[in-house]
């Protein structure tokens, strides 16, 4: 059963994700770190994460994105986008993930490939497909939307044309698989404390095999709102041999 939301003045924005199995260690670690749990939307909780650096990520909940966060054209519903996710998930098939680690990216502490994802990898390609076969539903972005991804001080023209025509820029080739385990931290102390702090935090969960074996669809109900997750949707199974 697909969920409703409950105000439909509002315009909510979806995002497709990944995110470990709820019953996978590496979820209840994420959860854990950010003190809230997107699924279960219980009552927020002091996280393992320092709550003064981690506010972005435990607004957004614990995730790796795929298809960033978008409000839906025209007629288009919950129910809409939800079935696209599905008919989209059941093109893959499930696939062992690569190893994760703990890591930097840019200024921010994430957890990370241990490995590059070649083009073909099929995480890599479940992303590509996310981004292009989604977007027929995305509502144009924003003049705001788009401003705050084209920075003013940084010129760059192939980052904007990607956020003109696909309303965000890490996408295709421009895109890394992270989940975000804090804030921007300008500071390299800090970044270095948090990356030992995370290290310890998620070592027995990342010992842990792990499968990708489905999309999640999240929804920020309205502007501001915490994201919580709304759907898990499974990919097509492995096949077996007779």
């Amino acid at each position: 059963m697909i969920p409703a939301l409950r105000d439909k003045a509002v315009t909510p924005r979806y995002a497709v994700y990944w995110t470990p199995p709820a019953d996978h260690p590496l979820w209840r670690a994420g959860c854990d770190w950010l003190g809230r749990d997107a699924e279960r939307a219980q009552v927020d909780r002091p996280g393992e994460g320092p709550e003064a650096l981690t506010r972005a990520p435990r607004r957004y909940g614990f995730h790796a994105t795929l298809k960033a966060p978008m409000r839906l054209r025209g007629a288009a519903d919950t129910h809409t986008f939800i079935t696209a996710v599905a008919t989209l998930a059941l093109r893959h098939r499930e696939f062992t993930m690569p190893p994760l680690q703990v890591d930097r990216l840019g200024d921010f502490v994430a957890l990370r490939p241990t490995v590059d994802l070649l083009p073909a990898h099929p995480l890599r390609r479940l992303a590509d497909d996310c981004v292009s076969s989604l977007d027929e539903w995305r509502a144009p972005a924003s003049e705001g939307e788009v401003a705050r991804h084209m920075p003013s001080g940084r010129p760059d023209p192939q980052r904007d044309a990607r956020v003109q025509r696909w309303g965000y820029p890490h996408v295709f080739a421009h895109w890394r698989f992270h989940l975000t385990l804090s804030d921007s931290l300008t500071s390299e102390p800090e970044r270095s404390a948090l990356t030992r702090r995370a290290t310890r935090h998620f070592s027995e969960a990342l010992r842990e095999p792990l499968n990708c074996g489905g999309l999640s669809v999240f929804v920020e109900a309205e502007p501001g709102a915490d994201f919580s997750l709304l759907q898990r949707v499974p990919l097509a199974a492995v096949a077996t041999l007779p």
